[in-house]
C-alpha cells in the first residue's frame, strides 16, 4: 500500500486505496481502489441519509461500515463507484481532514454541506 494520507479507527486513506475497517459482519475489512471512484457524497446527518445506520444497509444500494458513534458525527460520506450498484456509506472520526485529503487528490465531491463548515 502506498503512504497513509489519512487514518482513524474507521478508515485508512492511501494514496492508492481505502480501507475501511468492520465493513463486514462480524468483523473484516474491505480494500477500494480509489481509480474505481466516480464521485463521493458529503451529507448532513439524517435518519434518511444513514444516521443511525450502524451497521449494514437499509437501502439495499448503500453499505455502511460498522460504526456505533455515528449518531454523533457530523456528516456521513458515501462513495459512488464507476460501474458498481453498491455504494459505500462511512463516517470518519475527522470529516474536515478527510475532506481535505479527498480535496487534494482531486476526488470528485457532491458536498451537501456548507464549505464552511470544512474550512478551520
Amino acid at each position: 500500500m502506498a503512504d497513509i494520507l489519512y487514518s482513524d479507527s474507521l478508515v485508512r486513506v492511501a494514496d492508492d486505496s481505502i480501507i475501511f475497517d468492520h465493513y463486514y459482519f462480524p468483523f473484516g475489512s474491505k480494500q477500494i481502489d480509489m481509480a474505481s471512484i466516480d464521485y463521493i457524497e458529503i451529507l448532513m446527518p439524517s435518519l434518511k441519509n444513514g444516521k443511525w445506520r450502524i451497521h449494514g444497509t437499509g437501502d439495499f444500494r448503500t453499505w455502511f461500515a460498522r460504526d456505533k458513534h455515528r449518531p454523533q458525527r457530523d456528516c456521513i460520506f458515501v462513495i459512488y463507484r464507476n460501474n458498481k450498484r453498491w455504494r459505500i456509506g462511512f463516517t470518519v472520526e475527522d470529516s474536515k481532514a478527510l475532506h481535505a485529503v479527498f480535496k487534494r487528490r482531486n476526488i470528485r465531491l457532491k458536498s451537501f454541506i456548507p464549505l464552511e463548515h470544512f474550512e478551520s
